[in-house]
């Protein structure tokens, strides 16, 4: 199976001080943490199933969680920049441009 090629995706950070929804959204934020931290979590416990030579079902089994936590991680964050920068962007009249970015992640997101 060929790897994804995300070498189009630009990483494009804010550097004039913007900050993303999170800031305005604290218990959004402790939720997003608390999956990310998570999903950390699973992965080590996948690592450690490799080395110990784990039984391969229990193994995707953790895979499969931490899909599950990823996909809802971006579904929370998705639904935040939505609600908060999409949402101010359509405001000041420059909501194509936020929801032409958000189309062109969410390509990455579902693989396609």
């Amino acid at each position: 199976m060929a790897c994804a090629d995300y070498s189009e995706l630009e990483v494009e950070e804010k550097t004039d001080g913007e900050k993303g929804s999170l800031e305005r959204l604290p218990t959004e934020k402790r939720e997003a943490l608390n999956r990310i931290r998570t999903v950390i979590g699973h992965s080590r416990g996948i690592e450690t199933m490799i080395e110990e030579e784990r039984y391969c079902i229990d193994i995707l089994k953790q895979i499969a969680a931490v899909q599950s936590s990823l996909s809802k991680l971006a579904n929370l964050l998705t639904k935040d920049h939505m609600r908060v920068c999409v949402a101010e962007a359509v405001r000041e009249g420059e909501g194509e441009d936020k929801i032409e970015e958000l189309v062109e992640v969410l390509k990455y997101l579902r693989g396609s």
